[in-house]
């Protein structure tokens, strides 16, 4: 029975901070010189804050409501999908994005 309580407590409490997160879709592709590139598509109506970091170097901007970014590319052919880090959040939660490039 105890073990009932508690996966019903984690089920409550989880399941809203899962959905809090915004619905991005993200499309990973290669330029015709053969560098590998990503898009981030904003999935919501609310703008994003995102960044994608390949290897330690970020670019960050934001993202317009239901709009996609432009492709961003690697600088080096060894890289592949793996060496991307990407990240997107809400632009009210972090309103210091707001002087970057908007897509």
């Amino acid at each position: 029975m105890k073990i009932i309580k508690y996966f019903c407590f984690a089920l409550i409490f989880i399941s809203p901070l899962i959905m809090a997160l915004p619905k991005v879709a993200l499309t990973f592709g290669e330029s015709l010189n053969g560098f590998t590139r990503v898009k981030i598509k904003n999935e919501t109506f609310e703008p994003l804050a995102c960044f994608v970091a390949i290897d330690g170097h970020k670019t960050k901007f934001q993202l317009r409501a239901k709009s996609t970014s432009n492709w961003i590319t690697t600088t080096d052919k060894r890289f592949n999908y793996k060496h991307f880090s990407t990240w997107c959040d809400y632009l009210d939660v972090y309103p210091q994005y707001s002087i970057y490039q908007a897509y």
